[in-house]
């Protein structure tokens, strides 16, 4: 317990899934956690039930300007950041965005995906370097395991996870350069069971379990992971136990990338993303 007690934790995308996990944990471990995202009542919600562990603010991480609100926001009222996890994403699924292969994705959502992934990250990471350097932090960047290989069945989500694990080796090497004491690391989760995997698991708003199967098959642990299994690892990146870590990568994908080279595939099956 109070592996990150009293320190200040911002974290985007945290009104569910993955977010609100590491939210969540941060907050029983003793930090306070500024709770951003664009799902006004979900991430109100999530920041209540902290108390005073917690309060929301709404932002939108495509747009520097909402950046700087909560920039001024932390600094006003905290005098520095301790902990940014860069957690909002979206994969690019569902009928709104279109086929998502190389050929026939369509300019418009390749921009759209690579502003929150990857514009979100980078803005994050300009602001959160500001509010630490005198006092030095931890920035976590939530990449993937398809910033890794590539997808083509979601070859925007992919890129933008792969810019992601970059930039994420930039600052680190940036911070240490500049003698900030800021460590930047990323964290590759890959078939984590959240909302983002509704548009391929769900038919009719209920979770399919024959497509549940289909995805599982091709995980070496037998089974999807949960948002805390990638919170816990935020936590490591996040507390003193890994002061001498930065500019690292860890995997949470139940095995995955570990077989994926030479795994057998005797039927096409849904790719762990």
């Amino acid at each position: 317990m109070n592996r990150v007690k009293d320190k200040i934790v911002l974290v985007t995308g945290a009104s569910q899934g993955i977010g609100e996990a590491i939210a969540r944990l941060f907050a029983e471990e003793g930090a306070f956690v500024v709770v951003t995202d664009v799902l006004d009542e979900l991430g109100k919600k999530v920041a209540h039930s902290l108390k005073d562990k917690g309060c929301y603010l709404p932002l939108d991480v495509r747009y520097e300007k909402d950046w700087k609100q909560v920039y001024q926001f932390v600094k006003e009222r905290f005098g520095h950041l301790d902990i940014l996890v860069n957690n909002a994403g979206i994969m690019g699924l569902g009928d709104t965005f279109g086929p998502q292969d190389p050929e026939h994705a369509s300019l418009e959502s390749w921009r759209l995906i690579q502003a929150v992934n990857v514009e979100g990250m980078f803005l994050g990471c300009k602001y959160a370097i500001s509010l630490m350097k005198e006092k030095g932090g931890s920035i976590i960047n939530i990449s993937s395991r398809s910033g890794i290989v590539g997808v083509p069945s979601v070859a925007a989500y992919a890129a933008s996870k792969a810019a992601i694990r970059n930039h994420t080796k930039s600052v680190a090497l940036y911070c240490a350069e500049q003698g900030y004491n800021i460590r930047c690391n990323s964290l590759h989760p890959a078939a984590i069971l959240t909302p983002i995997w509704d548009p391929i698991l769900k038919e009719n708003s209920h979770l399919s379990p024959e497509r549940l199967k289909k995805i599982e098959e091709g995980i070496p642990l037998g089974k999807m992971g949960e948002p805390i299994d990638v919170a816990y690892a935020a936590l490591y990146f996040a507390s003193h136990e890994s002061k001498y870590i930065t500019g690292a990568e860890l995997i949470i994908d139940g095995g995955v990338l570990a077989g994926s080279a030479s795994a057998p595939k005797a039927e096409k099956r849904e790719e762990p993303l």
